[in-house]
Parts: C-alpha cells; structure tokens; sequence
C-alpha cells in the first residue's frame, strides 16, 4: 500500500532535480563564462608579458580575427610588434588603435614611441605635439627629451629628462639616455655624473657602466670607476676603456688595458685578442 507513496516521492524528486538542473544551468553557464574571460584576461597579460613576441603576436592576430573591433586586442597586438622589433608593423598597428573610439592619450604616446622605433622621428614629434600638454607622463616627457635630443635642442632635452627622471620610481634608464646626451655634446664630467647616479638607481644596468667608462676614457682617465661589477663586466670595461685610449691616441696604454682585459676575463675574450691584435700588427 506504500508504493504508490513511494512512486510520488521519487516522481517528486526528479521533477525537483530537473527543475534545480535547469534553475541552475543559467548560474553555471555565467560561471564558466566569466571564468573564460578571467583565464582570457590572464593569457593576454601573459601574452604581453612573458611568452615569446613573434607567438604573441599570433596570438593577438587570431583573436582580433574573431573580434577585430576590440581595442585591448588591437594594443596587444601592436605592444607585441614592438616587443618583436617589428617597428614598421607596430606603427600600422598602432595607427590603427589610435583610429578607435576608445583610443587614448597614452594609445598617442605608444605610437610616438613606435615611429621612433621605425626611425620617423619627425612623424613622432607630430604626434607628440597633438597630445595636450596636461598629459604629464614619464613616457611622453622620454620621449620627448630624445626628440629634443635629435633636434639638438639641449635646454628642451634636459628640462624633459628631468622632469621624466622625476615622474618614475626606476629612474635609472632615463638617467642613462641623458648621461648620453651629455657624452654626445661632450660635456663628459656631467655625463659622468649622470651615469654615476644610474648605475646607484640599478646596479645591474651594464649600459650605464659601460657609457660612464666611455665618459671617464674621453677625458683620457684610464681608471676604472668603482662601481659594482664582476669578473666578466671588469673584463668588457676595460676594453672599452683600451678602445677608448686607441682613439685618443694613446696606444701603448691600449695595449696594457686589453691585455688586463683579455687576463681578467674568465673565458677566452675574442674581441679583445683581436682589438690587440690589430694594434700589435699596425
């Protein structure tokens, strides 16, 4: 006499399982799709960031491919251009970015960046010119100091990397490219200074201590600076400083710099046996 009890509880329950399935069908399919675009959001960065340029630029085409219209595909895909060093592309395709609605002032700087890049730096400063001023960013005053450096407009240049230098808690880059601003004019003890101040902001910045050698060789001091380096930097140092001392003419002092270089290095110092070797031989 239980059954039919029994049956209607089970007709019960599987009415309820059904009606929990397809109430809660909607709540996991909106799950899952915000997942998607989470892991998606991730993968960009990843994209942008650590995987290899040319595979993220692959990337970015294949997903503009299914939405062409999205501007964070498009900035993907031309960030990832420039990080491929494929200038005359990253400039169409910040071009293009620029082009859309929601394109910004800092989508403007990035595409003054990549036609400094592709080497049109009066393309650039055009660029730069139609940003409005109240747009005050590290990026946009670097690029602008290196503008200036190329027009030889050095008051203009040293305003902006100081004011760059100030907007950026990692100044030591833009310390650097204005010590070689300094170099090129041949101010050597500012550029000196500069390089010096770099290198304290980033002990690993190679660039700054090979140019503050340069800077030190031009005024025909053959010391090496004390700064921070190992056995391999010493080495690549003073061979810049014997290079150094060939174009001032001081070639015995040459000779004894690469021979230290050439002792100092570890492995064998290719460039150095040859820099030798050619003053040795002349």
């Amino acid at each position: 006499m239980r059954h039919p009890f029994v049956f209607s509880l089970c007709m019960f329950g599987a009415v309820a399982t059904a009606a929990c399935d397809k109430s809660d069908g909607g709540s996991v399919e909106r799950s899952v799709a915000g997942v998607n675009v989470i892991d998606a959001t991730n993968l960009n960065d990843v994209m942008l960031t650590v995987a290899d340029p040319n595979e993220s630029v692959s990337y970015f085409q294949r997903a503009l491919g299914d939405a062409p219209d999205r501007i964070d595909h498009q900035r993907g895909l031309a960030s990832s251009l420039v990080r491929a060093k494929r200038a005359p592309e990253a400039v169409s395709a910040w071009q293009t970015v620029t082009r859309h609605p929601e394109a910004t002032d800092i989508d403007r700087v990035d595409l003054a960046d990549a036609l400094i890049r592709a080497n049109q730096w009066n393309e650039a400063e055009a660029v730069l010119d139609r940003i409005p001023p109240t747009h005050e960013t590290y990026k946009r005053y670097r690029l602008e100091a290196m503008i200036a450096d190329s027009n030889r407009e050095w008051k203009k240049a040293d305003s902006f990397y100081e004011t760059a230098a100030g907007l950026t808690t990692k100044p030591a880059g833009v310390m650097n490219n204005w010590g070689y601003s300094k170099l090129t004019r041949g101010e050597f003890k500012s550029a000196e200074r500069l390089f010096g101040d770099a290198i304290r902001q980033d002990q690993k910045l190679f660039t700054a201590k090979n140019n503050l050698v340069l800077a030190r060789g031009a005024q025909r001091n053959y010391e090496l600076p004390v700064i921070p380096m190992d056995q391999v930097e010493r080495a690549q140092l003073l061979h810049t400083l014997g290079l150094s001392a060939v174009k001032q003419g001081d070639v015995e002092t040459a000779k004894a710099l690469l021979r230290d270089a050439i002792e100092t290095h570890p492995q064998h110092f290719e460039a150095a046996v040859r820099s030798l070797r050619a003053l040795e031989v002349n």
